[in-house]
C-alpha cells in the first residue's frame, strides 16, 4: 500500500487535471454561446415602409433577419412604419404604431409573422450566460473527471525508488 502522501498528491493532481480539462471543454462550449452572456436589454425591430409590397411580391426586407436570438428578459420591441398593419405572433402592430413582447422563458418560438415572405419568424430565448453558470459547468464536468482520473492513479502502481 502506498504512503498517505503519495495518495493524496495523487488525488489532487487528478482533481487539478480534472477542473483544467473542465475549464479548456466549458470555455469552448462557452464560446458558441457569447451571444448569451448580456444582462437582457430592449431590442428593436423596425418594418420598414413598403414591407407589406415587398413580401407581396416574396421579397424578404433587408433589415430584418429570419430569426433572433434573446436572453431572458428581454424585450423585443416591433415598430411599424410601414402603412399597412403587421402582426407577429401574439402582436398585433398597427400602422405607425410600435408594440412589445417580453421573453421571460427559455424556448424556441416559430411566430407568424406579416413582415416575412414565408409567414414565420423564429425567436430563440436562452437562459443568459453568466460568471456563476461558467464557474458552475466547470466544476460539474471536471470534478467528476478528476474523480476518474484519481481512481485510476490509485489502483497505478507506486513506482519503486
Amino acid at each position: 500500500m502506498p504512503p498517505i502522501k503519495t495518495i493524496v498528491t495523487r488525488i489532487l493532481i487528478s482533481l487539478f487535471i480534472g477542473l483544467l480539462f473542465g475549464v479548456a471543454l466549458n470555455e469552448v462550449t462557452f464560446y458558441f454561446l457569447r451571444e448569451t452572456a448580456r444582462a437582457p436589454k430592449v431590442i428593436e425591430i423596425i418594418i420598414p415602409a413598403g414591407t407589406a409590397e415587398k413580401v407581396a411580391r416574396g421579397e424578404a426586407p433587408p433589415s430584418i433577419p429570419d430569426s433572433m436570438k434573446f436572453v431572458i428578459g428581454d424585450t423585443l420591441l416591433v415598430k411599424n412604419n410601414d402603412i399597412q398593419d403587421h402582426e407577429l405572433g401574439p402582436l398585433w402592430i398597427p400602422a405607425g404604431t410600435s408594440a412589445r413582447l417580453s421573453l421571460d422563458a427559455a424556448a424556441s418560438y416559430a411566430y407568424s409573422c406579416s413582415f416575412q415572405p414565408n409567414q414565420t419568424f423564429g425567436l430563440d430565448v436562452y437562459e443568459p450566460l453568466t460568471t456563476w453558470t461558467r464557474l458552475y459547468g466547470i466544476f460539474f464536468s471536471g470534478v467528476p473527471l478528476g474523480i476518474m482520473i484519481a481512481l485510476y492513479a490509485l489502483v497505478m502502481p507506486v513506482k519503486k525508488k
